[in-house]
């Protein structure tokens, strides 16, 4: 059973993740005497092995790293100009390296960002930068650990799809976009808060129109 959650259903993926080879050796770094598990901005994503390494299916849709977009885009030319190229992002990697590689963000049919771990938050604020201030407008996915308990907060920043972890239940996150019916603040699912969203009572209507009223005879 698939696990991409779209448009509120689990949906088939037509879109096939590539991902990069295993580095040949994975350093281990250490900040006051603990293992750093977050990469860091700035930090190489792959290397020219990997890059060169990675395997794109010849036909159908692909989802690739950003890496090998920017390295081998001319050779991918073709198959991005029918809509068979999609990137995804790690949660380290600057969003300015994807939008400079294309002259319009939303030739790409597809931007998926990674989690790479549960409590690595970048890709939200990543997720609200790409609807708001590149204006990116096609489909927005979550990949990796992606769990039903960040679900809601991802569609409130701008996800509108989400692959869900494979050994969790895609039926059980999906259930959790419902979790709260009515959000207080506005985000980019919905730019304005609660109480610019619901009209006054009629009680306040009223009772605002009698004060009005009283106002005005006291002018006359």
């Amino acid at each position: 059973m698939s696990n991409l959650i779209k448009n509120n259903a689990i949906v088939a993926d037509e879109w096939t993740l590539v991902k990069l080879p295993a580095p040949a050796e994975e350093t281990v770094r250490k900040q006051a005497g603990k293992v750093v598990i977050f990469k860091v901005t700035g930090e190489p994503a792959a290397t020219p092995e990997q890059i060169e390494g990675t395997v794109i299916p010849e036909n159908g849709k692909a989802i690739i790293p950003l890496t090998v977009w920017l390295a081998r885009k001319e050779q991918l030319s073709a198959r991005f100009a029918k809509g068979e190229i999609g990137v995804w992002v790690d949660s380290f990697e600057l969003l300015e390296d994807l939008t400079d590689s294309v002259d319009d963000i939303n030739r790409l049919p597809l931007i998926a960002i990674n989690f790479p771990r549960f409590v690595d938050g970048r890709g939200f604020s990543m997720a609200a930068l790409l609807r708001t201030r590149y204006g990116y407008k096609n489909e927005l996915r979550s990949i990796g650990d992606v769990l039903r308990d960040q679900l809601y907060f991802m569609k409130r920043c701008g996800f509108d799809a989400y692959s869900i972890r494979a050994d969790k239940s895609a039926e059980d996150a999906l259930a959790s976009l419902r979790d709260f019916s009515e959000p207080y603040q506005g985000a980019v699912d919905n730019p304005l808060p609660v109480w610019r969203r619901h009209a006054r009572t009629s009680h306040h209507a009223a009772s605002a129109g009698r004060v009005f009223s009283r106002h005005e005879d006291e002018v006359d």
